[in-house]
């Protein structure tokens, strides 16, 4: 019984970390982005992490921009962007540099 807790618990360790580099594939086009208006930050020192259009899995859906505190000193948004592979869209999720 050990053996398989063992077996189940080290196959779920390898996978979960293989899900968080899935990629959205979409054969439909983006729409353009809409220009939002960002208010006032909460306080100094936060990043406006623009939005940007999301695939729920039948049409896109726009996501708003927020402020965020970067995770370290000189960090940089990488926002979220859609790249255009093998006559498809591909999201390229947004994150810190």
């Amino acid at each position: 019984m050990k053996k398989i807790a063992l077996a189940a618990l080290l196959a779920i360790t390898t996978l979960l970390p293989a899900a968080s580099y899935a990629q959205v594939y979409v054969r439909v086009g983006p729409p353009a982005p809409i220009v939002e208006r960002r208010p006032p930050p909460p306080e100094r020192g936060y990043v406006w992490v623009g939005g940007y259009q999301r695939w729920d899995g039948a049409r896109y859906v726009w996501v708003p921009g927020r402020w965020d505190r970067p995770p370290r000193r000189h960090a940089r948004w990488v926002p979220h962007h859609w790249v255009h592979r093998r006559g498809g869209w591909v999201l390229v999720e947004g994150h810190w540099r």
